[in-house]
């Protein structure tokens, strides 16, 4: 199997030219965030998650988490090695705050260390995102006691955190949730039920897990406007703080999964010896739901990034192969040998496909996650708004959108090594398996595209999809007067008019009343607006690559604008292909017997 190297040029030029890294770097306590010393920090970070976790990304895969007879889980060898560097190491800090024992980063330069770590060990990567995301939720709702409890200690990797949501007969629909949380004498609370698909639910890498549960309190008001948040740490804290008495609470189970084999996905029972699991209420009852969004919205864009992280590693992984295999001759060419496949135009197709969404996919990550900075530190209040109103828009899409196309560039890596891309042997096959689970995370795709239909395209009665709009059509502008992207602009303006005659429709649906036709054109108008956001964003790098040389390479640049032109003239024209399906109604649909 290949392994990974972080691109790291490519990284850099898009936190710079997407993300406005500059901009980031002068928001208040991240003034250290200048180009130097984040290109140092990400050349560090590659190394290690090169040398360190990408080599147990096939092992992990190969022997898998397991449940032991004690009840435990135990991780793939090699993982809790690699768990202790990463600790000591300060990755797990890295962009967490100072005031807790963080490093400080922003989190836009937390995304990219982030993403190392996805590309590298997909499977490992998701404890720390989870664990993160509990950090987001503990300092927005918790209390002074919870936090000064807990918080350092998942800071810094010492404890991870898990999300605890669903239940057996819930699925998607958390107001079905019935994980009983009874209030105690003592100000805790005693939960009992059943909780399915907790990634992470358990492991051996360190004392203690931190579980944030959804549960509903004694005669709390039906669906999910009665669900309160709790955190139930599997070993309660003694009077030192440290991990003491086992809580009510075990691991019932773990899930055979297609893929992220080296993921312990859990079944987790609370309250089983009968006196209850202790939990401790993060927030007020009943606003537990809008509590724990905090930490959806943030796994949501985590999620996103495997699709990138995902991606670019099944693109490198291919690239290598192709580079490798000699077979058939090149047609046309006086030379009757055989040449490496790279050199046949369908693999060089596919090649190009795989990068341009990858990079395209990267860069609306980074710019969603430059968003996320200046919504915390932004000076002006006309700042934060902005910031917040494109984060709501572009979360659903970062996580519907980056992880199907994950999964097309993961499909296309097996597709590139032919019949050996079906053997597990070569490892593509891995990258495929493992893609597939991150459109169902975090709400499936097919709920990302509701919330985008119904809840952001009313926003501000339209204002923040037009404003998106906007931003893209000015865009034109920049790429006047540069030849190789004539076609690019032609492509890119017919893309954004048919986008915003999509929204248009969509929005006039919501008007009437007709709801159902709206909701059928969901999907597809969340692929369509994707696409075009990854064309706008790309024509960016393209314009940015052929202006000054910006301390990158002329090779690199020349291959930007290589790969953004093959975006802009042949993927971004796929958009305007969706609006049939947006448009097309309820009454197909209602009329399939199903």
């Amino acid at each position: 199997m290949s392994g990974y190297q972080p691109r790291i040029d490519d990284m850099m030029f898009t936190l710079t030219h997407v993300a406005g890294l500059d901009e980031v770097a002068k928001l208040d306590g991240h003034q250290d965030a200048d180009p130097d010393t984040v290109r140092a920090i990400l050349e560090e970070a590659g190394r290690f998650f090169t040398e360190v976790m990408a080599p147990l990304n096939r092992t992990g895969d190969e022997e898998g988490s397991v449940l032991t007879e004690a009840g435990t889980v135990r991780t793939p060898e090699g993982f809790k090695e690699a768990y202790r560097k990463y600790v000591e190491s300060g990755w797990a800090a890295a962009h967490m705050p100072e005031q807790w024992g963080g490093g400080g980063m922003p989190y836009v330069v937390g995304v990219v260390i982030e993403e190392m770590f996805k590309t590298a060990n997909m499977a490992f990567s998701l404890a720390a995102m989870l664990t993160h995301g509990a950090v987001e939720a503990l300092q927005r709702h918790g209390s002074d006691e919870l936090k000064a409890a807990y918080i350092e200690k998942l800071v810094n990797g010492e404890w991870t955190g898990t999300m605890n949501l669903t239940e057996p007969e819930a699925g998607s629909d958390l107001g079905a949730v019935r994980t009983k949380a009874v209030p105690h004498d003592d100000g805790s609370y005693r939960l009992f039920g059943t909780k399915i698909f907790i990634t992470w639910g358990d492991q051996d890498l360190t004392e203690n897990v931190v579980h944030l549960v959804l549960a509903r309190t004694p005669d709390a008001a039906p669906g999910t406007r009665g669900i309160s948040m709790f955190l139930v740490p599997k070993f309660i804290l003694d009077e030192n703080g440290e991990p003491g008495e086992r809580n009510d609470l075990k691991v019932v189970s773990l899930e055979h999964k297609l893929g992220i084999h080296a993921s312990p996905t859990c079944v987790i029972s609370y309250g089983d010896e009968g006196n209850g699991a202790v939990g401790y209420l993060v927030g007020d009852e009943q606003e537990g739901m809008r509590n724990m969004f905090t930490m959806m919205n943030m796994a949501r864009v985590g999620v996103g990034m495997e699709g990138v992280a995902i991606g670019e590693r099944a693109y490198q992984h291919a690239l290598s192969y192709a580079r490798d295999r000699v077979q058939g001759r090149s047609i046309g060419a006086e030379s009757k040998e055989s040449v490496p496949i790279v050199e046949h135009p369908d693999v060089r197709r596919m090649l190009l496909t795989m990068k341009a969404y990858v990079e395209a996919m990267r860069s609306l990550l980074y710019l969603t996650a430059g968003e996320g900075d200046h919504l915390g530190q932004a000076d002006s209040e006309e700042r934060r708004k902005l910031a917040s109103d494109r984060l709501a828009l572009l979360t659903p899409i970062v996580k519907a959108w980056c992880t199907d196309v994950g999964v097309d560039v993961a499909s296309l890596g097996v597709q590139v090594h032919g019949g050996m891309g079906y053997i597990e042997e070569t490892g593509a096959a891995q990258f495929l398996r493992d893609s597939r689970i991150a459109p169902i995370y975090e709400g499936t795709n097919g709920i990302q595209a509701i919330d985008l239909v119904l809840r952001k395209i009313p926003l501000d009665n339209g204002a923040v999809v037009a404003g998106v709009i906007g931003a893209m059509t000015d865009e034109l502008a920049t790429m006047e007067g540069h030849e190789e992207l004539v076609m690019f602009r032609e492509e890119l303006g017919v893309a954004i008019q048919g986008l915003a005659e999509t929204s248009t429709w969509l929005g006039e649906r919501l008007v009437a009343g007709d709801i159902q036709s709206a909701l059928a054109g969901a999907s597809p108008y969340l692929r369509q607006f994707g696409i075009v956001l990854g064309g706008w964003l790309m024509a960016r790098t393209a314009v940015a690559a052929l202006g000054e040389p910006h301390g990158f390479e002329e090779s690199f640049l020349a291959d930007k604008v290589t790969t953004a032109r093959f975006y802009g003239e042949q993927l971004l024209p796929m958009a305007n292909g969706l609006a049939p399906a947006v448009k097309g109604g309820a009454s197909l649909l209602e009329s399939a017997p199903f």
